[in-house]
């Protein structure tokens, strides 16, 4: 079964996650069938292997890791790849790890973006 891990960055202030929040429950509402869990880098809960154990205690063996980055810079790069090797050694061959690239790269994203900024001219 597939599972869907969403991985944000993390803030102090609590406020920040409310997008990232709105996403995952948007999602939850639309693949209502489909495990998911929603996980920070730093300064907030659930880290990546609690939501990972989550996610493969509900029977995921293939989890699609999407990172909640506009961009594909340093974390993404240089912090989640040894993540997953981690995953991967904690989890064995039972579960695929499979890294998307960042939200901002895709360009139902961007659109969006170019929209929401135009319209604070209308």
């Amino acid at each position: 079964m597939d599972g869907l891990l969403l991985f944000a960055h993390g803030a102090r202030d609590a406020a920040w996650a409310r997008p990232f929040e709105a996403v995952a429950a948007r999602l939850r509402t639309e693949r209502p069938g489909v495990p998911l869990a929603l996980a920070y880098l730093e300064f907030m809960s659930p880290g990546i292997e609690a939501a990972a154990d989550q996610l493969v205690d509900a029977g995921c063996n293939v989890i699609h890791v999407v990172p909640m980055f506009l961009g594909t810079g340093g974390h993404v790069r240089r912090d989640i790849p040894p993540l997953l090797d981690r995953l991967r050694e904690r989890h064995g061959a039972a579960v695929d790890w499979q890294l998307h690239p960042s939200l901002g790269e895709h360009d139902i994203v961007l659109d969006a973006m170019s929209q929401a900024g135009a319209s604070v001219l209308s």
